[in-house]
């Protein structure tokens, strides 16, 4: 039987007794434009208008295990050129939940963290895939789409010196801070008038299904005038993404340029 076809009340006390898998694929039921209702036990999928992740940066990170932690075998690990890193389920996984110790390339990461931004990098999901060694026949131990969850930069160097991943199946619900994109600078009639743009956040945070991780949500400036602002409520996103801020924090404002010949008055 599709839950679609159930009466709203009866769906929802379903859905308020059913498992927790049950419960993230009820993430699915969301409006068409045609106002049918999606089917939930479908896959999510992007939705057109929306920001999809650029193919290009589409790459499969390379791990190989380690088997102690600690700060010696850090040390020793960068001086390889590797990078010493973890990778965890997303319940507890610090905790031990299926916690795994690896290296991955030094050379690697910093190139995707250089080619994407670093808020990008961690809002951005990876194959990855650990091997008995680097070599490129090497046995893979396992392969897994993996969320960066943690990046650590050296303070003077920005090298990088750790990196934590989550492991993001299908059903998992992701929570993720999204990097935001400005866009419509060039006929934001505020700015016209001589307004600066005030921006209050860089990174909004949602709880995101794992397969419908946006890459960037746009903030459109194309209509603000000055002394207007955009909620985090005014963001455009997929209608599965739960929103993890009050609704009315403000991400950005236009605020008024003081003229050249006004002064303070004393």
């Amino acid at each position: 039987m599709m839950l679609r076809r159930l009466p709203p009340r009866i769906l929802s006390s379903l859905l308020l007794h059913q498992p927790r898998q049950l419960h993230l694929a009820a993430a699915a039921i969301y409006p068409r434009e045609d106002n049918s209702i999606c089917d939930p036990w479908a896959p999510l999928e992007y939705l057109e208008g929306f920001p999809l992740p650029d193919p290009k940066y589409a790459e499969t990170i390379l791990a190989i295990p380690r088997a102690k932690s600690g700060k010696n075998i850090s040390s020793k690990e960068r001086k390889l050129e590797r990078v010493p890193s973890i990778v965890f389920e997303q319940e507890k996984g610090e905790e031990g939940g299926n916690k795994r110790l690896i290296s991955v390339k030094t050379k690697q990461i910093r190139k995707l963290v250089d080619q994407l931004g670093r808020s990008f990098f961690l809002s951005r999901l990876f194959d990855l895939e650990i091997r008995s060694s680097f070599v490129d026949e090497s046995e893979v131990i396992e392969k897994v789409r993996v969320l960066p969850r943690k990046l650590h930069l050296h303070s003077g160097t920005d090298a990088v010196l750790n990196v934590t991943f989550m492991r993001a199946p299908s059903t998992a619900s992701l929570k993720i801070d999204v990097p935001l994109v400005f866009r419509g600078e060039d006929t934001c009639p505020g700015l016209r008038k001589g307004a600066y743009l005030n921006t209050i956040k860089r990174t909004v945070k949602y709880l995101c299904p794992a397969d419908i991780v946006p890459p960037y949500i746009d903030v459109d400036l194309s209509e603000l005038d000055v002394g207007q602002k955009i909620l985090v409520k005014d963001l455009r996103v997929h209608p599965a993404l739960k929103l993890l801020h009050p609704q009315d924090q403000p991400v950005c404002n236009l605020r008024g340029a003081r003229a050249p010949d006004q002064k303070k008055s004393k």
